[in-house]
């Protein structure tokens, strides 16, 4: 999630002309965390399977579904890992004398080195080092920017009042000529169609998934997303916050992609932006080094015939040269961070998502139906956003290519499905993801994981409160929205929007509370071993009569 995407280009996405609706939209994507823990992190952890494509293929019994999965993971993490390597060469660009071309070498020597020696352990290990420098960098340098400009609110207000770029810190940003969205609802339909899409890639990408799958137990896959969603979230308020901010000390930086790392330049004193500077690197390397790693054993372990002898050294050559041609399309697609950010993301929002999810919780869901039904999400994902990437058409705003694909593939799964049949070991695979491991039958463990969903209570109670005084008050008055007599104008769509953060996170955490305690208490491994007892004793029977 935090790589040159965020720290580049959204914040320069929020500097153009953004900021209001991704400072004040409750966080449609981030809750892709909490309910991919709940409705498949959890079932997925219980597979043990090495990698999200083997899971499918495990699943289905089937390695031609494990093909079709890997080959979406090369592809779409192949793209991001170009995305990445772009961010991180125009980084190096902006703070040395290298050019472009050298940048780029230099980023794809730096993470391919150190993640074909370390593998996935290392590679988690270094991540965890680089999210704490880039977090603590960017706390430091947020809160000093923000002081320099004269507080949040006062910079909300000046906001509200600039006019090379209107509305910035509106409910809706900049919209109208010369945008993308004409009218504020074509840009809330686009809105709500990217971060709903994004919340199906955070809950069922490869990079989320793998690290659901190198969970210690249940309890850590749905504490640790939880906890991601939040800090994401704080760490995108302090990200988005100051790209937006940074206009009423420079309201020219061209182009906009640029904006944190002139900030660190010219805001700050010089051992601060060194500090942020580095940590926009670290977090760089970071994704860059997890997407290589997932792509690479994805061609190695996923694509090659399952009777084929895996070892680490092929591993090492596959992943070697896959970052060859990774190395080598950097060369020719033109860097466009964010924009090729969306279109390479949503992929696995319509060609995993309806899998996914019906893999757990579909009886009917065929082998057929899986792999036809990644194909066709894939296909109507990337060819009609490649389109409008290149610029041959214009799709409106409900046409979205994520919304395309994942109809695509329902449809496919629903049509396919009907007319197969699920087989025997698919339905018994399917039996088993369903009986929770005795290991987290552990009241002390349940007690600690429910922590975490009262956290989401407490985020969605205080909220709204935090927004409105210290967001939409100052915009009001920036904005002369105020009614005649001073007081909050409740009508807006910026207070609609502050208001909404109960209704999703309030009933996040109470549905984690109740899923957690029916799935984890020892009342319910009680009711679980009561059932397996009986199916053993019926089981028994069954094989006495046979004999008999």
């Amino acid at each position: 999630m935090f790589s040159t995407s965020i720290f580049l280009g959204e914040a320069g996405f929020t500097y153009d002309g953004q900021l209001g609706p991704y400072m004040l939209f409750p966080g449609i994507a981030v809750i892709g965390y909490i309910y991919g823990a709940l409705f498949f992190g959890a079932y997925l952890r219980r597979s043990c399977a090495p990698t999200v494509a083997d899971f499918f293929g495990q699943r289905f019994n089937n390695h031609r579904v494990q093909q079709a999965a890997g080959f979406t993971i090369i592809m779409g993490l192949g793209g991001y890992l170009l995305v990445v390597t772009q961010g991180a060469a125009i980084l190096l660009t902006e703070l040395t004398d290298l050019t472009y071309t050298q940048g780029i070498i230099l980023a794809w020597l730096s993470y391919t080195t150190f993640t074909m020696y370390s593998g996935s352990q290392g590679v988690i290990i270094t991540d965890t080092l680089m999210f704490l420098l880039f977090t603590v960098a960017t706390v430091f340098f947020a809160f000093y920017v923000i002081d320099g400009l004269g507080g949040v609110t006062t910079t909300v207000e000046n906001l509200a009042q600039m006019e090379s770029k209107p509305d910035i810190a509106s409910w809706h940003g900049t919209v109208g000529p010369g945008t993308e969205w004409p009218t504020p609802m074509d840009y809330l339909i686009w809105t709500i169609i990217i971060d709903t899409s994004w919340g199906v890639v955070y809950a069922v990408s490869p990079w989320q998934s793998s690290r659901h799958l190198m969970a210690r137990n249940e309890h850590v896959v749905l504490r640790a997303a939880i906890y991601a969603c939040l800090v994401v979230i704080f760490m995108q308020f302090l990200i988005y916050g100051l790209g937006g901010f940074i206009n009423l000390a420079n309201p020219n930086i061209s182009p906009s992609e640029t904006v944190m790392i002139w900030a660190a330049k010219n805001l700050v004193p010089e051992a601060l932006g060194a500090l942020l500077l580095a940590g926009i690197m670290a977090a760089a390397l970071s994704s860059a080094s997890t997407f290589l790693s997932l792509v690479g054993f994805s061609v190695s372990n996923d694509m090659i015939p399952s009777n084929k002898e895996l070892t680490l050294r092929k591993t090492r050559i596959v992943m070697f040269f896959t970052g060859v041609v990774v190395l080598i399309a950097s060369f020719f697609f033109p860097p466009n961070v964010f924009w090729l950010m969306l279109f390479v993301g949503t992929v696995f929002a319509s060609s995993w998502g309806p899998v996914g999810f019906m893999s757990i919780w579909s009886k009917r869901i065929t082998a057929d139906a899986a792999f036809w039904g990644i194909v066709t999400g894939f296909i109507f994902n990337v060819v009609p956003a490649a389109l409008e990437y290149f610029g041959y058409v214009t799709w409106p705003s409900y046409a979205n290519p994520a919304v395309l694909g994942a109809a695509a593939s329902i449809i496919t799964i629903l049509v396919v499905s009907r007319m197969g049949k699920v087989s025997r070991a698919e339905a018994l695979y399917r039996m088993r993801l369903h009986r929770t491991p005795e290991i987290d039958f552990d009241l002390k463990q349940v007690k600690i994981t429910l922590l975490a969903p009262c956290c989401l209570i407490i985020y969605g109670c205080t909220m709204p409160f935090l927004l409105i005084y210290y967001y939409v008050i100052p915009y009001q008055t920036g904005a002369s929205e105020l009614l005649d007599d001073g007081s909050l104008n409740w009508a807006t769509g910026e207070v609609v929007l502050a208001l909404s953060y109960p209704f999703i996170y309030v009933f996040l955490g109470v549905l984690g509370i109740v899923l957690i305690w029916r799935r984890y208490s020892p009342h319910a491994g009680e009711k679980a071993r009561t059932q397996r007892r009986r199916a053993n004793g019926a089981t028994e029977s069954t094989r006495h009569r046979i004999s008999t």
